[in-house]
């Protein structure tokens, strides 16, 4: 149960902050350390000087790879995760990670704003109608980034197909820190995985890095980070 009784079902959670504090402005909560160079390289390229706070908590993601996906008790330990962050003062905060991302639309806090990664990105490929290609290394992460594209192309009033690929035999790479072999495993997947749409998703943040390694002139292929981390500084007050 969520701190001082404030849970309820469905999990819609409000709570009124203290004084605020803290010289963060931007919390970002992922499951892995290997994404704070990424987005501490985002601030400085587009927000230098920006403070941003990194919190970890590799346990979730695992829990979720242990259950193939997100259960009720994972719900109430990332939203317990979320709310901290906001009760701390920062006046954003963002799940990068995609396999629990859900939840952070489902809590809430006044005066912060709490978001997920990945939203700015599926409302761009919504945004193009048509037959979307969903990648994801971690097959706990495939159906909620599938479910989240499907909610923005409703949202946008589009009429969208959606079909999924999971190179599972990869995320032992990145788990082992081999970035480079990662990311070059993916863009050969994404070579060989010839498709007729008008996007392809990188469902994982950790994925990003890959399309860079396709190059120009083909289908276009979005990730999460930069998009997200835009939407983060457009929320700040």
């Amino acid at each position: 149960m969520i701190a001082a009784g404030f849970f309820f079902e469905p999990m819609e959670k409000k709570m009124t902050p203290p004084d605020r504090g803290t010289p963060e402005r931007v919390t970002f909560l992922h499951t892995s350390p290997l994404h704070i160079n990424t987005f501490e390289g985002l601030r400085d390229r587009l927000a230098p000087g920006l403070k941003l706070r990194h919190v970890v908590r590799e346990d979730l993601l695992k829990q979720a790879e242990k259950a193939g996906g997100l259960t009720p008790a994972l719900r109430i330990h990332t939203g317990e995760a979320l709310l901290k962050e906001a009760a701390r003062g920062a006046q954003v905060v963002v799940l990068t990670c995609s396999t629990l991302a859900p939840v952070a639309e489902e809590v809430s806090y006044e005066g912060t704003r709490i978001m997920r990664i990945d939203r700015p990105m599926a409302d761009e490929a919504a945004g193009k109608g048509g037959r979307i290609a969903v990648a994801a290394c971690l097959e706990a992460t495939l159906a909620p980034t599938m479910e989240l594209v499907r909610s923005s192309a409703k949202a946008a009033g589009k009429e969208i197909e959606v079909s999924g690929h999971v190179f599972f035999d990869l995320w032992p790479l990145f788990q082992k820190g081999a970035l480079g072999d990662y990311h070059a495993a993916i863009a050969a997947r994404l070579r060989e995985a010839s498709c007729s749409c008008q996007a392809i998703l990188l469902a994982q943040a950790s994925m990003a890095p890959a399309a860079a390694l396709l190059g120009e002139g083909g289908i276009p292929v979005l990730s999460s980070p930069e998009s997200g981390f835009k939407a983060a500084l457009g929320a700040l007050h």
